[in-house]
């Protein structure tokens, strides 16, 4: 029975799943059979498999991998760079092949193309400004392919309108009300649903035919695609 549900949700979710979405969906489940790569803020590279990963207030505060020798390492996330991290098969499967497999421009040459084409989600070190403060955070980037000029976080802590989930992935439905955002090399912050209007230009004014284009039509469920249409509209610019 609980087969026939999960497959029953799986049709569902499936069939009303934008595959055409311009962000990677954030992942919470990975696998623990595949390698995960890992590069230290001293440039030390590791591979391993997930043993375990810890989380506080939804931010991975350490993460454990078994490395080619079968040895535990256990890494804080103030010691971590970068790392690319396998999704669950179910999880890769639902939500980013499509999007992976159309990507023909990616953003920043320093991304490993080739790893996140297999479905990995990708976690970066950035500046966030929090409110008076600015800390460091562990954040996976959800637009890998127009991430030249602004980089969109997941923000674990997002409320999301209702829909379907399963195995860690939304399917259907869901819609989060905030993401980090970091433009060019400043400090990320958080973009609330409700603001998205009033930061529309403090996104996109460098891009004047971007904002010609689609300032009639400023929605939030159409975030993504705006961030991929300047990105294209205006990608060839240097950075601010």
């Amino acid at each position: 029975m609980k087969r026939l549900l999960s497959a029953l949700v799986l049709s569902v979710g499936l069939s009303t799943f934008s595959f055409g979405q311009a962000f990677v969906p954030p992942f919470e489940v990975f696998s623990g059979s595949k390698l995960a790569y890992i590069t230290l803020e001293d440039g030390t590279m590791l591979e391993g498999t997930i043993h375990d990963i810890d989380r506080r207030k939804g931010l991975i505060e350490e993460i454990t991998i078994k490395d080619t020798t079968n040895k535990k390492v256990k890494l804080t996330a103030d010691k971590i760079k970068y790392m690319y991290l396998p999704p669950s098969n179910f999880a890769k499967y639902a939500a980013a092949d499509d999007y992976l497999m159309k990507a023909n421009k990616w953003g920043r040459g320093e991304l490993n193309k080739d790893i996140l084409k297999k479905g990995y989600a990708y976690f970066e070190k950035s500046k966030v400004k929090l409110r008076k403060s600015e800390e460091e955070l562990l954040l996976q980037l959800l637009n890998p392919a127009t991430s030249n000029r602004i980089r969109v976080y997941h923000d674990p802590l997002a409320q999301e309108t209702n829909g379907v989930n399963m195995s860690g992935i939304q399917l259907s439905g869901g819609e989060d009300r905030s993401y980090f955002v970091k433009i060019g090399d400043k400090p990320a912050f958080k973009l609330l649903k409700k603001n998205y209007d009033d930061e529309f230009a403090n996104l996109y004014g460098d891009c004047p035919t971007f904002i010609q284009k689609a300032n009639r039509k400023i929605k939030w469920a159409d975030f993504d695609q705006h961030v991929a249409d300047y990105t294209t509209e205006c990608g060839l610019v240097s950075q601010k």
